[in-house]
C-alpha cells in the first residue's frame, strides 16, 4: 500500500485509524502483562523445589533472582504504560 492511499485512508476515517492504533498498544501491552506473568509463575514452579539454604548459600543465584526480579518489574510497568496509553489513544479518538 503506497503512502498516498495511507494518507487518504487517514482523511477518510480519522478516528478508526488512531483508534487502531489504540488497539494496536493495547494488544501489546496486554500481551506482556501475560506473558511476564506466566514467566513469574514458570520461575516459581522451577524454584519451588528448591531449599532456602541452599539458594542463600548461592549468591549467583541471588544475583540471577534480582536481576529477574528488576526485568519483570520493567515488563510490568511497560504493559502497564501502554495500556495507560491505548486509553488516552482511544479516548483522544473519540475526539476526532
Amino acid at each position: 500500500m503506497s503512502l498516498h492511499a495511507l494518507w487518504s485512508l487517514f482523511q477518510a476515517h480519522p478516528a478508526q485509524v488512531v483508534n487502531g492504533l489504540a488497539l494496536f498498544f493495547a494488544l501489546a501491552g496486554s500481551w506482556l502483562l501475560v506473558a511476564t506473568r506466566l514467566r513469574e509463575r514458570r520461575a516459581a514452579r522451577l524454584s519451588a523445589p528448591i531449599e532456602l539454604e541452599e539458594a542463600l548459600d548461592d549468591e549467583e543465584g541471588l544475583l540471577l533472582d534480582e536481576r529477574t526480579l528488576r526485568i519483570n518489574r520493567f515488563f510490568v510497568r511497560f504493559g502497564a504504560v501502554c495500556l495507560g496509553l491505548a486509553l488516552v489513544v482511544s479516548w483522544l479518538s473519540t475526539r476526532l
